[in-house]
Parts: C-alpha cells; sequence; structure tokens
C-alpha cells in the first residue's frame, strides 16, 4: 500500500514537470507508453490509468511497454553509436524482482536462458541488509550496503568469514534464498549483535558471494552460447541492482579472465538509469509506434508476462528516428 499511494500523490507532479522540463505543451506530444508489467498490479494500475487517461483525452496512440524489455533496451539508448550493443547480445537483468539472462536478437525478440529458482538478488540484499541492521538513509538498503562495505575496519580482531557457496554448479539458473538464509544463520550463531567491523566483514562475504553467482552464469551461459554457434560480443548488465559498482567490476574482470583474445564487451546504463525510470519506458515504446502498433485504451495490465511472448517487429530500428 505504501508504494501505491506513493505513486499516486507523485504522479500528477512527475507529468507536469517532464513537461515543464521537456519544453513542450501536452497537446504537442506524439503518444503515450506505460509499463504494462510485469509488476506489482497495484503500482502498474497507477501508471496504467494515467496514461489511458492522457491518451483517450488527448486523442494519442497508447503503448504498453514489457518492463524487462524496457531495462534491456536502455543501453542502445545511452551508449555512444560505436560502443553500443549490437545484436545479438545478452542481457543480465538484475532488480527487486528479477535474476535473468537473456539472448536479444532483435528489439523485441528474446529468450531467456537462465532465471532465479526462488529469490532475486535484488530482494536478496534488500534482506540481508535489514540483516545488518546498516544507516540506510534515502538510499535504500542496497546501495547502502554496498557502500557500508567500502568502510575501513577500525579493529584488528576481526574474524574471518569463510567463502559462501555459488548453489547449483553446472546448472544454468540462479537461486539467492540459500545465500540469505547462510547470513541468517550465521548472524543467529552470535548471542550479542555483531560489532560494526564484524558487520562489514560479514557484507563483504554476501557481496562477494553474489558477484560470484552472477559472474560464474555468465561466463557459463557465454560458453553455452559458442557451443552453439552464436557469437554474442556484447553484455548488457541492467536493472536497479546494475547501478551497484562493486558487481561491475566484478563482471568485468570474470568476462576478461573467460575470453582475453576475444573481447566481449560489458555495456552498461548510467547508474541514474538502472533503476526503474521514465526514460527506458518510453524509448522502449519508439519501435512500436514508428510501426504504428499501439495498444487499445482498453489494453489490461499483465503483473506476469514472460518477455518471451513479446510479438517480434524487425523492421523498425527506433535509433534512426532519434
Amino acid at each position: 500500500m505504501v508504494a501505491i499511494e506513493g505513486h499516486q500523490r507523485h504522479m500528477p507532479t512527475a507529468v507536469r514537470r517532464a513537461l515543464e522540463e521537456a519544453g513542450v505543451l501536452i497537446q504537442d506530444i506524439n503518444g503515450v507508453a506505460f509499463t504494462r508489467g510485469p509488476g506489482i498490479g497495484g503500482c502498474l494500475s497507477v501508471g496504467s490509468n494515467a496514461a489511458k487517461t492522457l491518451a483517450a483525452a488527448l486523442g494519442k496512440p497508447l503503448v504498453g511497454v514489457h518492463h524487462m524489455q524496457a531495462h534491456a533496451l536502455t543501453s542502445l539508448l545511452t551508449s555512444p553509436i560505436d560502443e553500443g550493443p549490437e545484436f545479438p547480445f545478452l542481457t543480465l537483468l538484475i532488480s527487486g524482482g528479477h535474476t535473468l539472462l537473456v539472448l536479444a536478437t532483435s528489439y523485441s525478440s528474446f529468450r531467456i536462458l537462465a532465471n532465479t529458482v526462488d529469490e532475486s538478488i535484488g530482494r536478496t540484499y534488500d534482506k540481508v541488509a535489514r540483516m545488518l541492521k546498516m544507516p540506510w538513509g534515502t538510499k535504500g538498503p542496497a546501495a547502502s550496503l554496498e557502500e557500508f562495505c567500502r568502510r575501513d575496519l577500525e579493529g584488528p580482531n576481526v574474524p574471518e568469514i569463510q567463502p559462501f557457496t555459488v548453489p547449483m554448479p553446472g546448472k544454468l539458473a540462479f537461486s539467492f534464498s540459500g545465500l540469505h538464509s547462510a547470513v541468517e544463520r550465521y548472524i543467529s550463531n552470535y548471542e550479542v549483535f555483531l560489532t560494526q567491523d564484524h558487520r562489514i566483514v560479514l557484507g563483504r562475504a554476501f557481496q562477494d558471494a553474489a558477484a560470484r553467482q552472477l559472474c560464474t552464469k555468465l561466463v557459463q551461459c557465454h560458453s553455452m552460447l559458442l557451443r552453439r554457434g552464436i557469437d554474442v560480443r556484447h553484455v548488457v548488465v541492467s536493472g536497479g541492482v546494475a547501478s551497484n559498482s562493486f558487481l561491475r567490476a566484478r563482471l568485468r574482470e570474470a568476462l576478461g579472465k573467460h575470453s582475453p583474445e576475444q573481447k566481449i564487451s560489458l555495456v552498461f546504463p548510467p547508474p541514474e538509469l538502472c533503476t526503474d525510470n521514465a526514460v527506458m519506458v518510453g524509448w522502449a515504446s519508439i519501435y512500436r509506434f514508428l510501426a504504428g502498433d499501439y495498444d487499445d485504451y482498453s489494453v489490461e495490465l499483465r503483473s506476469k508476462w514472460s518477455i518471451e511472448t513479446l510479438p517480434d517487429i524487425r523492421s523498425i530500428n527506433p535509433s534512426m528516428a532519434c
């Protein structure tokens, strides 16, 4: 309810600011795009209702966008032309709701190669941050955990923590519930709450395990594609967790070791466009607007929606219109 109420409270201001900062009148817009799914139904409905109302009142076309597709395509907008990803590319989507490895072969054609069998990496980050009871201010728990782990240790006697294991070795799938449970069990073994130094070391051990899992599965996935004759030269990492600089560095290191001779470019959107944002939704809608592929004003939300089920429209290149 808190998230839904927040969406409702800020929606009118967000629409007004978008128009003011773009320097356009509402009558001048060409269409309205919104996140159709997947996501929390109540939150999706706030954006959906606003978009449908605006589009219908103005007589403008409406396009509902797939949330994960928008994340996957952001780097096509934000990267320099000579550095942007080229199809087919591999996408690692890491957020509070998803942990996916997806092969993108066009703006609208995606194949899921790996998924989480339990909870997402973003949800696990949030849970562990709360377990460690660190101050997180306005940044949110996951971002604060990364910052907390960068602090210097103050005391000399800090216990050594054995590395947490990567689950399901050899299987192309993610699992983070076991890691979050391992941290929880570790904390419960102590009768008193951990010192700050102890929590920093435990947070680092958690981040290391999360990074090793992402790196291991990414390298495994790329190797599988090579065996199938699919030459992938770009890996796009997007979603809210992709703003984590520690994970970015570890992924770069892993790909460098995996393919030292044949460079694999690792592409990230700017950190401010890794989390959910209107820019990525507008960009992901352009190819459908250009194709005249609009949604009816009565289109329904899809809180569960596989990225593999999108209609494939290959003939339109949004970047040619920008």
